[in-house]
């Protein structure tokens, strides 16, 4: 990785697909990491932590050394679920609706899929969520 925050080619592999594929979504660089967004809102963010720099992402995700996280938006109903399935999912405490994942080598990349989908519906205006179908499986 050439800076902090920066996430493997692989993971970027995988995620942007699934993100780029709903309708008027793009890529930019974060503030760390890189994040897609639909008009001004961010609905998915991957960063490389190192524990050191990003302490507070770090300490959501109980992580103590570097760890790539997937930040991501979840209706209410369904954050306790995820978080009662425990490892790899955490609750970061900068919003109601914000949950993390940790990527690994083991991440069911089908679930990520649904999971972005519904952080994009969650902030997509009514007319672009309705064009949007089930999630395609990824790639790879």
């Amino acid at each position: 990785m050439s800076a902090p925050g920066d996430v493997p080619p692989e993971i970027l592999d995988r995620v942007r697909p699934i993100c780029l594929r709903l309708p008027e979504t793009y890529e930019e660089s974060a503030w760390v990491g890189t994040r897609w967004r639909i008009r001004k809102r961010t609905f998915a963010h991957v960063l490389t932590v190192d524990p050191d720099r990003q302490v507070a992402h770090a300490r959501a995700a109980e992580v103590d050394q570097p760890a790539c996280l997937l930040i991501f938006r979840s209706p209410p109903d369904e954050i306790a679920g995820l978080l009662g399935s425990g490892h790899p999912f955490y609750k970061p405490q900068w919003g109601p609706t914000v949950m993390g994942m940790v990527l690994t080598g083991d991440t069911d990349w089908e679930e990520v899929a649904e999971l972005l989908t519904e952080s994009y519906l969650m902030l997509a205006p009514k007319r672009l969520a309705a064009l949007v179908g089930l999630p395609a499986p990824p790639a790879g």
